[in-house]
């Protein structure tokens, strides 16, 4: 890594990880296989900054940790990618299980459980499905039908209230960063 920092892709720890990395690994990551509209990437960064506001928006009296988690959702995308979901079907379960190993061993890192509640992660699941809706509607060409097919209908009245952002990389992987260290000052 960048901080100099070995990572064992099939052994992580928590002290191999450090957030600088993470921040800016997401930063340099496009969603949407970078399909999108728009003169820069959208980001796993930016998506991740947009579903920890979603996400103290829709559960408002949530602990600071689990705005945290809501974060680092997809943390691990900053050394192994981000795949489209057919892509991760025909990679098979070898994928899922180095996702949740990166995982752990990031939750641990800042101070989570190595697995979150189901209850927290459906939490997480619901704005990071919002956020795909209207990452689908704004940058990547969708239709409002096609937005509802493929991520349900949403709350009109929030999804109005926001919107996407795109970025210089370096700018996002500065503000992921004091996101998360926010957040950690306030665990």
């Amino acid at each position: 890594m960048l901080s100099g920092r070995r990572l064992d892709l099939l052994d992580p720890t928590p002290m191999d990880i450090e957030i600088e990395d993470i921040a800016h690994g997401l930063a340099f990551v496009a969603r949407w296989n970078g399909q999108t509209h728009g003169d820069f990437a959208y980001s796993v960064a930016e998506h991740s900054l947009l579903v920890q506001q979603i996400f103290k928006i829709q559960q408002p009296g949530a602990p600071v940790k689990w705005q945290l988690a809501a974060l680092l959702h997809d943390a691990p995308e900053y050394v192994i990618g981000d795949m489209i979901s057919p892509v991760k079907a025909a990679v098979g379960p070898g994928y899922g299980v180095l996702d949740d190993r990166l995982m752990a061993a990031i939750h641990l890192r800042f101070g989570l459980p190595a697995q979150l509640p189901a209850t927290i992660k459906k939490q997480i699941k619901k704005a990071d499905k919002l956020s795909a809706w209207l990452e689908a509607i704004q940058i990547a060409g969708f239709t409002r039908a096609e937005a509802d097919k493929f991520f349900g209908k949403q709350d009109p009245a929030l999804a109005e209230t926001l919107e996407i952002r795109l970025r210089p990389p370096v700018e996002v992987r500065k503000d992921y960063t004091a996101c998360c260290q926010d957040l950690m000052s306030k665990l």
